[in-house]
């Protein structure tokens, strides 16, 4: 696993892009600023002057309870607050619900060459767009070495030693109906609570193939066949069986493996000539489908031994 990737940012050009906000303040010079907060600030305390616990590396968005509080000051008080929130860290101003800038603040922002731009939709609506966006953008990174598949919508990836037949195996899966999102490297990023995996521009839809090189799989088997990304539910191992150690029969999914700081669960299958490892990864992931759902056969043989043993115990204990 590779280290993660530190001091991501997205400029603020990337936004008014995005969400195609039209920029009433500064020049194109003002968008080379950083965005390095995946959240937004609804200045309140700055807006009443207060600057001991204020955040200014977020994006700032007006909406209307701001406006209406803005609007009960007189012109200079309102400078030398907006003065606080035009700070050289704060990267833009958004103006929701199609809201006029005011004069004072339009005064501040020129004099400073300070972005600002104005949208006709909901505040909340822009929260949640904003913050989904800048979280996905600025998420922490890492890379994953293996392939990553999605199996009856879930995210599989499988790992192993070079040469132990993962792309070939991922072709099988393809050709069963299943999709591939990534092979090789998998690009990782933590997203609140989720692991979202994609490829690398460069490997998209591409599948190494030994002896055939490099496949394109939607040309050789239609979009169908290809998932931009998925989330990581579950890591498949391979490994060869003399290679396989401590492999617990009846509670095979008892491993992790550490993902930007989340635990995806782990099953090791050791893989010996003959076997057809395709059926074996789709029941794996249907198992663990079933395992979420709330049913665990390993359990219920477990169950089902324990009786076994308790009714002959007690046989013996009448008998005697």
């Amino acid at each position: 696993m590779a280290n993660e990737e530190l001091n991501k940012r997205v400029f603020v050009r990337e936004l008014k892009k995005y969400f195609e906000l039209e920029q009433i303040s500064g020049d194109d010079n003002s968008l080379n600023r950083w965005i390095i907060a995946p959240d937004i600030n609804r200045p309140g305390l700055e807006l009443t002057g207060y600057l001991e616990s204020n955040d200014l590396k977020r994006v700032v968005i007006l909406g209307n309870k701001e406006y209406d509080y803005m609007t009960k000051f007189d012109y200079n008080t309102q400078m030398s607050r907006f003065e606080i929130i035009t700070d050289s860290y704060t990267p833009c101003i958004i103006l929701s619900e199609g809201f006029e800038i005011m004069d004072s603040l339009l005064e501040v922002t020129k004099r400073k060459n300070f972005p600002v731009f104005k949208t006709n939709e909901k505040t909340y609506t822009v929260v949640v767009r904003l913050v989904s966006f800048l979280s996905e953008k600025l998420a922490p990174t890492t890379n994953l070495y293996g392939v990553m598949m999605n199996i009856y919508g879930i995210g599989i990836m499988i790992t192993g030693k070079s040469g132990i037949g993962k792309s070939e195996l991922a072709l099988d899966l393809i050709k069963r109906g299943h999709m591939l999102v990534a092979d090789d490297r998998v690009d990782a990023s933590r997203v609140h609570n989720d692991i979202i995996c994609t490829a690398p521009t460069l490997l998209k839809r591409m599948l190494e193939i030994r002896g055939l090189g490099i496949i394109d799989v939607t040309r050789l088997f239609g979009v169908q066949s290809y998932l931009n990304k998925t989330e990581l539910d579950f890591v498949i191992k391979l490994t060869k069986l003399e290679d396989a150690q401590d492999v617990d029969r009846l509670t095979p999914i008892n491993e992790t493996l550490n993902v930007l700081g989340i635990e995806v669960p782990q099953l090791t299958i050791p893989i010996t000539e003959g076997k057809s490892l395709s059926v074996i990864i789709e029941s794996a992931v249907s198992n663990y489908i079933a395992m979420k759902a709330g049913y665990d056969s390993n359990e219920e043989f477990k169950q089902r031994l324990r009786d076994m043993l308790s009714k002959k115990n007690n046989k013996e204990t009448v008998n005697d």
